[in-house]
């Protein structure tokens, strides 16, 4: 049956117009671009080989590191009495609020060849390399596997445990029978999550991996350094593969997680010495993650590491005479405009997939989740190769689209969700006793979802904020965003200025967490 061209349908139809332009035909124009360059021989090459085994060995390892982290954390937060969640969890966010570069700074810092802890522990050569990366990586990464890990762990259904109390399994065989199968789905997604987030970073080898190779750094010195753009291509199309096998997992594990019904909250037992482990623990991973971003704040107002600390604002006059605060006016503009406009156009999209379904709807959802599959070097070397000669290049207009489409995908999810959980009558009922649609969105669907889209307008400012992966190809002096001056300075071996900028963008992005905190304590 053919569909009508209602109002709605048009728009679905223009939605999907747009993403072709703004996903679909860069990555095929990055794709084609392979063609002028002798593929076997990129692949083949000596250094590429040893930039792939190196990129898996390190994102295995730091994945691995990761994960189990987050699971014992989340664990000890959801499983125990423990007081101050709220705080533990803004804590263990913190490391969310930087550019992943700065916490190989940190790591410099503390054990770097001069770093203090290193001198501290006899670390003579420092940090530098496999171990290097391992740790930025995982200090990196794995707030966002907990948060995934948390999430499931909050919302599980306490009936199956109770049911088990009552027949007397022991704890053992309540993890083997309840628990480990309740996270066998979610955890694959959280691992391939975590893998695709560290093996397509280039801040933290950029800054700590010394000689140690991945494929974004050299993707990043070919294009960036050489204007290899053939090259590049060929390994951002490997880069994309992880990615694309997690977004998969993500789809196939979305509908089944959200579909749970949950019969009853698990409730914890009272368990002084479990709660007292996992306070130790959490203080204990608090303090490590805190450590490197109080170091490069400190770092910020030290006249020269590690020749002369005395504190002095030198680098901070020259970080400001460099423009930083011009290119701090650029990030926010750039930061306020995409977190407006992105979240505009994740509601509409939401609205479409979730609450008016049609065949386009799920042509339109898919569209929607393509950027989960694309790492941000890709997209902005694909977005170079497509849009350079247009009007927008060179642009605030090219930095508005492709940090929109890059973050888009989580927030159009939470939107999705949110929409989703209203009873999907509501646009019948309302027909029938002649409210219209628009009045339903305005009075009913927007009030309901005022929280996620605070959350979700946060998640857009936070990452436009920080980024310096699918911008770096694309900015110019005139509308260069902060966050690519600690690149800059990291070329320059001016490691108190990037920690200026570091500080800076912390700054704005706790303030901006706050803010968002206030207002949705006043909505409550």
């Amino acid at each position: 049956m053919k569909e009508k061209w209602t109002p709605s349908n048009i728009l679905k139809l223009l939605l999907c117009l747009f993403w072709l332009v703004a996903i679909i035909l860069p990555l095929i124009q990055m794709l084609s671009n392979m063609t002028s360059v002798d593929i076997l021989a990129v692949l083949t090459a000596s250094k590429f080989l040893r930039a792939l085994r190196q990129s898996l060995i390190v994102s295995i390892t730091a994945t691995t590191i990761s994960v189990v982290i987050a699971g014992l954390l989340s664990w000890c937060v959801a499983r125990t009495n423990i007081k101050h969640k709220t705080i533990i969890n803004t804590l263990l966010t913190v490391p969310m609020l930087i550019p992943s570069i700065s916490h190989g700074m940190g790591l410099i810092i503390i054990l770097g060849a001069n770093g203090w802890g290193a001198r501290i522990i006899g670390l003579s050569n420092g940090i530098y390399g496999f171990w290097g990366i391992v740790i930025g990586s995982v200090m990196y990464s794995f707030p966002v596997a907990y948060l995934m890990f948390y999430d499931v762990l909050r919302y599980e259904d306490g009936t199956p445990y109770e049911a088990a109390d009552v027949l007397g399994l022991t704890t053992k065989n309540k993890f083997f029978a309840i628990t480990f199968p309740y996270l066998r789905k979610p955890l694959i997604s959280i691992i391939f999550a975590t893998f695709a987030m560290i093996i397509t970073d280039y801040g933290v080898p950029l800054m700590i991996g010394g000689k140690y190779m991945t494929l974004p750094v050299m993707m990043y010195q070919d294009v960036i350094g050489m204007l290899d753009f053939g090259k590049g291509s060929v390994i951002g199309t490997i880069l994309l593969m992880p990615a694309l096998i997690a977004c998969i997992l993500d789809m196939a594990n979305y509908d089944k997680g959200n579909s749970a019904f949950v019969g009853k909250p698990y409730r914890v037992k009272e368990d002084k010495r479990l709660d007292n482990v996992a306070r130790g623990i959490i203080t204990l991973i608090v303090g490590v993650v805190l450590l490197p971003i109080m170091s490069f704040a400190v770092l910020a107002f030290v006249e020269k590491y590690p020749i002369n600390m005395s504190i002095s604002l030198s680098n901070v006059n020259q970080t400001i005479h460099m423009g930083a605060m011009k290119f701090l006016r650029n990030s926010l503009i750039i930061a306020i405009v995409v977190s407006l406009l992105g979240t505009i156009l994740a509601v509409l999209n939401a609205y479409m997939t979730a609450r008016n379904k049609t065949k386009l709807s799920y042509i339109l959802h898919l569209a929607s989740i393509i950027p989960l599959a694309v790492p941000g070097l890709v997209l902005g070397l694909s977005y170079v190769m497509f849009f350079k000669g247009t009007v927008i290049y060179g642009t605030f207009a090219i930095l508005f689209l492709v940090n929109s489409m890059h973050f888009f995908s989580s927030p159009y999810l939470m939107a999705y969700n949110t929409f989703s959980k209203i009873n999907e009558k509501l646009e019948d009922v309302g027909s029938v006793m002649g409210i219209s649609r628009q009045a339903i969105i305005k009075d009913v669907l927007l009030p309901q979802a005022k929280s996620t889209i605070l959350e979700m307008m946060s998640y857009f400012f936070v990452n436009c904020m920080m980024t310096i992966s699918a911008v770096s190809f694309l900015a110019n002096v005139e509308d260069k965003p902060i966050a690519l001056m600690i690149t800059q300075f990291e070329g320059q071996m001016q490691l108190e200025c990037a920690a200026f900028v570091s500080s800076i963008i912390l700054i704005v992005n706790v303030v901006m967490k706050l803010c968002v905190y206030t207002i949705k304590k006043r909505m409550a």
